[in-house]
């Protein structure tokens, strides 16, 4: 058989194999690396796959740890688990329910709204999840909210910290950009091309973020006009309503400030993404001492949930770049190009594809392992057709959300389902998020027709 052949044939049957170890439920980064080990094995056996190619790894894993860029990532992970310890998401779920109570679908407004900020001051979607399920699904539940409708809010809004910066997702994917397109810009001649930088991402990333919270609010106002039963208001006393504005200045201020000082500052060009997560790691420390929720005790807690997380997102990184060079060595990079080169529609046309299989993928794996495995494959092909990295890294962004969403292996469903109480069925929340991850579709399908909405404040402020 043709060498090229048989190593393209190769390097599709490890794609679909690491799906598989996937699903059989074995960890992520020993999955990608052993399942490439293996495949590489074979390949060197059959003439096809030089192992000397693994002398490229080195490099690459000390120039992950020496990357500037990612150092971010650790920070804004810090300052989202100690806001979270803080208090401060407790105190806005609080506020905000009394400040939409009086409404029909008040209470599920106001999970969308601080779901919101907390995105924007976090970015942390698991303790985002648990924090809004432990303080606000009883509060839905008791004033009468279905539960289908209440989960679905609380799941989805809790997801915002996927695509709303400062997202560590939008971070990798930034820093992967970066390079792809370096090397697929100087492969046409263009020996000084344009920088793809994680600011820009973000900046191409809010607009998106608000039409997602826009269409999570729209479908509550909708369900409280044409089901008032599933989200009745729960009116609050008058004895607190004299207190209100003061309660809510005080619950929004500190982390409406944290977030100017941080996405400000890196829109506004005074400090690169790590600068600026620095900044709100401090700010994060600053606001839960003023709350007086700091301690030796609360530190060494956000420090060591700091260390496994981010300890977890980048062994999958190191795991995922052994796939990477044994699929693109046997050739699965020329295979992904014909593939991509040959659908209708041109670039929009392998975007579309992309996406598609993005979405599937979602629903069985978990968007740090997608983005490390499609990522590097597809993107040097779509950039090489034409399409704005900035723009294709948002798309993906968005569409990654659903990961989160989507059954049954949603991350955010099994965060939800472990603080949910047991008269919540597993069922109740599924149907709940169906109608959410509709409106990611509706978000993407408008992100496709104007794509204007990701692409002019980058080119506003960049």
């Amino acid at each position: 058989m043709d060498p090229v052949l048989l190593g393209e044939i190769l390097s599709a049957l490890m794609f679909v194999g690491v799906i598989g170890v996937l699903l059989i439920g074995f960890p992520v980064a020993f999955s990608l690396a052993g399942t490439a080990l293996i495949f590489g094995l074979v390949g060197w056996w059959l003439g096809v796959f030089d192992p000397s190619n693994f002398g490229s790894l080195a490099p690459r894993y000390i120039g992950l740890m020496i990357n500037e860029v990612l150092v971010a990532v650790p920070l804004f992970i810090f300052m989202g688990v100690t806001l979270e310890r803080s208090g401060i998401a407790e105190q806005l779920l609080l506020t905000m329910g009394k400040l939409f109570g009086n409404l029909r679908g008040g209470l599920g407004i106001s999970v969308v709204v601080v779901g919101a900020l907390l995105a924007a001051s976090t970015g942390v979607v698991g303790a985002t999840v648990v924090t809004m399920g432990l303080i606000s699904l009883p509060a839905m539940l008791r004033a009468g909210y279905k539960p289908e409708l209440a989960t679905g809010v609380i799941a989805a809004s809790g997801t915002l910290g996927q695509i709303i910066p400062p997202s560590t997702v939008l971070i990798f994917m930034g820093d992967m950009l970066a390079g792809i397109n370096q090397q697929v810009q100087m492969a046409k001649g263009n020996f000084a091309p344009e920088p793809v930088s994680v600011g820009a991402l973000f900046a191409g990333a809010i607009l998106p973020g608000l039409v997602l919270v826009v269409l999570y609010i729209l479908f509550v106002v909708f369900k409280a006009v044409t089901d008032p039963k599933s989200c009745p208001a729960t009116p609050v006393p008058a004895e607190e309503r004299q207190h209100l504005l003061r309660e809510v200045v005080v619950a929004l201020i500190p982390p409406l400030l944290l977030i100017v000082a941080v996405l400000g500052s890196i829109l506004g060009g005074i400090a690169t993404p790590t600068e600026a997560a620095s900044v709100g790691s401090v700010g994060a420390l600053i606001l839960a001492a003023l709350r007086r929720r700091i301690s030796l005790r609360i530190l060494h807690a956000v420090v060591i949930s700091t260390a496994t997380i981010t300890s977890m997102v980048f062994i999958i990184l190191f795991g995922a770049a052994v796939f990477s060079v044994v699929f693109r060595m046997m050739g699965g990079d020329n295979l992904v190009h014909e593939f991509l080169a040959s659908m209708p529609g041109g670039a929009i046309g392998a975007a579309i594809i992309v996406m598609f299989i993005m979405f599937i993928l979602g629903f069985i794996l978990d968007t740090f392992e997608i983005i490390f495995i499609v990522i590097p494959i597809t993107a040097p092909v779509l950039l090489t057709l034409g399409l704005d990295p900035i723009w294709l890294g948002v798309m993906v962004g968005v569409n990654l959300q659903t990961s989160f969403l989507t059954p049954p292996f949603g991350f955010a469903l099994f965060y939800l389902r472990g603080v949910a109480p047991p008269r919540v069925s597993t069922g109740m929340i599924y149907r709940g998020v169906i109608p959410f991850v509709i409106l990611q579709v509706v978000a993407l399908l408008a992100l496709f027709v104007f794509p204007q909405l990701i692409t002019w404040l980058p080119g506003v402020l960049y």
